[in-house]
């Protein structure tokens, strides 16, 4: 970890939260905000809060209560963005799920034309996962019961805000005692919103190809160039109302380009030419447009979610090399809704219940997940192990063998840690001094083996259980049944690296179809594009470690046979310069459910992390871990995206 760390109580801070009319920043508006500002002692200073005419409808009135004639006559956005900017100025921005508050006071000022001073913003929910707080989830609601801070009105801004404020100097003062690095990121690594012009729908038909002798067919994407009898707009709404997909540039899914002028020698002739797209004159459009075949919708009717078989699941065996070197997909069951707790859980569950009551306080947190007790007398299925110094390959290694026997392998020191193997060089990692004020037991790789064979052969691993608190962890290559179900459609796949990286990290997710290509650009969510229209796959980065790329997958189009998500570098880093990447797939409250460890080896620039797909019914994760030496954008063309460098 960095040494010239600042200090937990060095920042002032200004806790905000926001009441919106919708999800998207993009289109939705904000209805209320709140700022409370904290001063670097933890004291809980001024505050200030504002309903705001959004004009347009205030959206789920059920959830925040803000109608129509409670907002008439406040203040626009642009009426207070200059009090708001006062308020923020030199201080470190801090809200719950901070991400989506900073879209929405983006994407408001931007509409006014201004700019607000957050150049730095923390999540206190993702403060809370590094402090690997005992909490069932990471809601505020779920926060203020452990610390024992009233929360009476939820989901109104400033209530919310004075919560938030509560607990932080309270989280602050623990991650202080712990030696934790505080998530503070730069402002600019948010998803900035895209510009608020209406989205063009999504073609209601798959894409059949190129234009060939059968004439259009629905789906088909048309682009058009140079100057044309019939105005612009009418020849696109002519195609969109035939059922046609209107293109803005050429690439190699372009069925037809549309031209009166084929040796123009603008961008869009040339990139047919060099794509082999088909190209027609108007009048040929305008004759083949009148008769347009019925194509293949790209929404049908989702099957009936089918429910997940209530299995215990079993250790992924260490798959076999495949000719290619893969390791060949190993199918992992796990139970469709929460197994019965263990003695260990309840008695974990007991103890947060005892602490919560009491109010504890920063110097008094309640055992982390996984249960209490030395870390040698626990069953291996609950046991985190942090691997430091030696080889990437060796290290790498060690951590596949923890995994595939039942345990956890951490990336990053947090409480839930219970053992540390040291290999060469690991003994001069700056968290050693943190380990040994812990008392956690530091073993060389030798030793730490002879104890696993040790614990495999008198048979005292654990089964994994579901409530136990602990994600379950995923060897690479394994396969499990996401519970949808029984658990809900919302589920978010996110990714944490080393805190002490400086890399920077874009994660991104491919919406492919049954030929393994996206059907549409829109099926990139990537930084610039930080979700799809329909919101079914978006983009959060929560802080400098941290991003999720979370799926409604009930929202998916039906012709979205697979979610890619994959990870890449930039500024010619590899990821052997971070080491493995935590991947986590969360359930729709926000808990990690799944857990794999991945690594890739020293020359990789990009790496597919993990893929949610289909099958008979079901939907389904899997762990990849599969690296390619090639950048985004050579990953991105794999998949069909236009993409350009």
């Amino acid at each position: 970890m960095p040494t010239d760390r600042p200090a937990a109580h060095s920042h002032p801070f200004a806790v905000v939260d926001v009441e919106t009319s919708g999800l998207a920043a993009d289109r939705d508006r904000i209805l209320s905000i709140a700022v409370v500002q904290v001063g670097t002692d933890g004291s809980v200073g001024e505050r200030w809060t504002t309903l705001l005419d959004p004009g347009c409808d205030p959206g789920p009135v059920h959830i925040h209560g803000l109608t129509r004639e409670l907002l008439a006559g406040s203040p626009t956005f642009a009426d207070v963005v200059d009090e708001l900017a006062s308020r923020l100025a030199g201080r470190v921005m801090v809200a719950h799920n901070a991400s989506f508050d900073w879209r929405f006071l983006t994407a408001e000022a931007a509409r006014a034309g201004r700019e607000l001073p957050i150049e730095r913003r923390m999540c206190s929910c993702v403060l809370a996962r590094r402090l690997d707080l005992p909490v069932p989830d990471f809601r505020l609601a779920t926060i203020a019961d452990f610390w024992a801070v009233p929360f009476e009105r939820q989901h109104d801004a400033l209530a919310d805000a004075l919560v938030v404020a509560e607990v932080l100097p309270r989280m602050l003062a623990l991650a202080g005692e712990q030696d934790l690095e505080l998530p503070i990121t730069a402002g600019d690594r948010t998803p900035a919103p895209r510009p608020t012009s209406a989205p063009r729908a999504r073609c209601a038909f798959v894409n059949p190809g190129p234009l060939a002798d059968a004439g259009l067919i629905q789906g088909m994407r048309i682009a058009f160039t140079g100057e044309t009898d019939t105005p612009r707009d009418r020849l696109e709404q002519l195609a969109i109302d035939a059922g046609l997909a209107v293109a803005t540039s050429v690439s190699r899914r372009t069925s037809v380009l549309v031209t009166n002028h084929v040796g123009s020698g603008s961008g869009k002739a040339k990139a047919a030419l060099a794509h082999g797209v088909p190209v027609i004159d108007e009048a040929t459009f305008l004759r083949l447009a009148a008769n347009v075949a019925a194509g293949s919708p790209r929404d049908l009717p989702a099957p009936a979610l089918v429910r997940a078989p209530a299995l215990v699941p079993t250790p992924a065996p260490v798959a076999a090399p495949t000719p290619t070197g893969e390791p060949a997909p190993v199918t992992q069951p796990v139970s469709a809704a929460p197994a019965a707790p263990t003695a260990t859980s309840a008695t974990s569950a007991t103890s947060a219940a005892s602490a919560t009551s009491a109010g504890p306080t920063a110097g008094h947190v309640p055992a982390a997940r996984g249960g209490g007790g030395p870390a040698a007398r626990r069953p291996f299925a609950v046991r985190r192990v942090l691997v430091l110094g030696g080889p990437h390959a060796e290290a790498a290694a060690l951590r596949e063998r923890v995994i595939t026997a039942g345990g956890l392998a951490a990336v990053n020191l947090t409480a839930s840690v219970t053992d540390v193997v040291c290999l060469p060089g690991g003994e001069t990692d700056r968290r050693m001094a943190r380990i040994h004020t812990l008392g956690l037991p530091v073993t060389t790789a030798d030793t730490f083996l002879r104890l696993l064979d040790d614990l495999l052969a008198t048979g005292r691993r654990a089964p994994v259980q579901l409530g136990g608190g602990a994600p379950k962890p995923l060897a690479r290559g394994a396969v499990v049944d996401l519970p949808v179900a029984t658990a809900g459609a919302r589920w978010t796949v996110a990714a944490t690296w080393a805190w002490d990286s400086t890399a920077e990290i874009d994660l991104v997710a491919f919406l492919v179809g049954v030929n393994e290509l996206v059907g549409d650009d829109d099926d990139f969510v990537f930084f610039n594009q930080p979700h799809t229209d329909d919101g079914a796959a978006s983009l959060s980065v929560d802080g400098p470690s941290e991003q999720a790329i979370t799926l409604d997958l009930m929202t998916l189009p039906s012709s979205v046979h697979r979610v890619v998500v994959a990870a890449a570098l930039g500024d010619g880093r590899t990821f052997g310069d971070i080491g493995p990447v935590n991947v986590a797939a969360r359930t729709p409250d926000g808990q990690p459910w799944l857990h794999a460890t991945l690594d890739a080896a020293t020359t990789e620039r990009t790496m597919v992390l993990a893929e949610v797909y289909r099958r008979n019914g079901m939907w389904r994760f899997r762990a990849v871990g599969q690296g390619h030496n090639h950048g985004l954008v050579d990953l991105a063309r794999g998949y069909g995206v236009d993409a350009t460098d």
